[in-house]
């Protein structure tokens, strides 16, 4: 794999600041100053700063988002989630919940288990609240249900219930860019809160907004092993 994947991969850093320590002669492959997007084996002798590298101890966190905080691990972007969090080590998020959404997101270092669970293949489940601008009524449900035109596809089957006259909650199983938001827009709704309460088996219950907990043993069992 690539030297950049590896490196996120074993919870050293970002493949961004792979890439830094690369430019600045502080990686070697084998003896050699390594390149950007070099190819490497395990097997392989890499070093940083002369030391060989080691894994870091794999950190599974479910972090409550408030809204008008970003999703993003880049230092220029205002209020990102990396700074507000304020971990002592390198996590980064998996995923995406947009700045005007809050609720549950995984924050990791582990590159492995976060493309795993971004993986639309394994049919990961993902639950939101939502709140829309006016009443919902039975065609609104049905169309949600059973998938929306939206980016140029449509969207996968869904399950969906309402929870009171504008509010309903829905658990998908893929994860286009403002997906809800999206189809309830087509829909002829707008979104006026949305929440993310559960990926996996692993809900927000008992997380403040703002906070953090780790994720326990048998909960990062599942997501290794769910399919769902």
């Amino acid at each position: 794999m690539r030297i950049n994947k590896l490196f996120s991969n074993l919870g050293i850093c970002s493949r961004k600041d792979t890439n830094r320590l690369i430019e600045e002669g502080r990686v070697k492959v084998n003896g050699e100053l390594s390149i950007p997007g070099q190819w490497v084996e395990l097997e392989d002798e890499i070093l940083i700063d002369d030391k060989p590298i080691v894994a870091k101890k794999k950190i599974y966190i479910a972090f409550n988002k408030p809204m008008r905080v970003t999703c993003t691990a880049a230092s220029d972007v205002e209020n990102n989630i990396i700074d507000f969090i304020n971990y002592e080590e390198y996590i980064f998020p998996v995923g995406r919940l947009d700045k005007e959404s809050h609720g549950l997101i995984l924050m990791t270092n582990d590159g492995e288990l976060a493309n795993k669970i971004l993986n639309s293949d394994n049919y990961h489940e993902k639950e939101y609240e939502v709140k829309v601008d006016k009443p919902i009524d039975d065609n609104f449900l049905r169309n949600m249900s059973a998938g929306v035109y939206i980016l140029g596809e449509r969207t996968r089957p869904c399950s969906i219930i309402k929870v009171d006259e504008c509010t309903f909650k829905i658990i998908l199983t893929q994860g286009l860019n403002r997906q809800i938001r999206r189809m309830s827009k087509t829909l002829g709704y707008n979104v006026v809160d949305l929440k993310r309460i559960r990926i996996c088996s692993i809900n927000i219950e008992g997380i403040e907004e703002g906070m953090w907990r780790y994720l326990t043993e048998d909960e990062v069992m599942g997501l290794m092993t769910s399919k769902k």
